[in-house]
């Protein structure tokens, strides 16, 4: 397996459990988990990262690796900021606003991966 596979692996497995997490988050149990879920998300980022520079370096279009670099900075900024906006009975929207922000990321890391995955290919064959 490949670097660009690993981190692909990363991206979704690593996405999927924040999603689960947050969920149990969102329910209010286990608040006292929201550190590890602030950390995987920060690993998220970085996975996303990494997998939009082999991109790059695959060949993929610059606009499209640059677009999910700065998602990348759009999911951490909402992250960490995201208790002091909309604070109260108007909070439910930041965190589905959370919820999709962090769901498109790991659907652009899929479809950096394809791309990545496809351009390797075929400079292979």
């Amino acid at each position: 397996m490949n670097a660009l596979a690993i981190t692909h692996y990363a991206v979704r497995y690593i996405g999927v459990l924040l999603i689960l997490l947050g969920i149990t988050l969102w329910t209010g149990n286990a608040l006292n988990l929201i550190p590890l879920h602030m950390a995987l998300g920060v690993l998220f980022v970085l996975s996303l990262w990494t997998l939009a520079a082999l991109a790059a370096r695959a060949g993929v279009a610059l606009g499209f690796v640059v677009l999910v670099a700065v998602w990348g900075i759009v999911v951490i900024a909402l992250g960490m900021t995201q208790d002091s906006l909309l604070p109260n009975n108007a909070h439910w929207v930041i965190q589905v606003l959370h919820l999709l922000v962090g769901m498109a990321a790991i659907g652009q890391g899929e479809g950096l991966y394809r791309r990545a995955a496809r351009s390797s290919a075929a400079a292979t064959a």
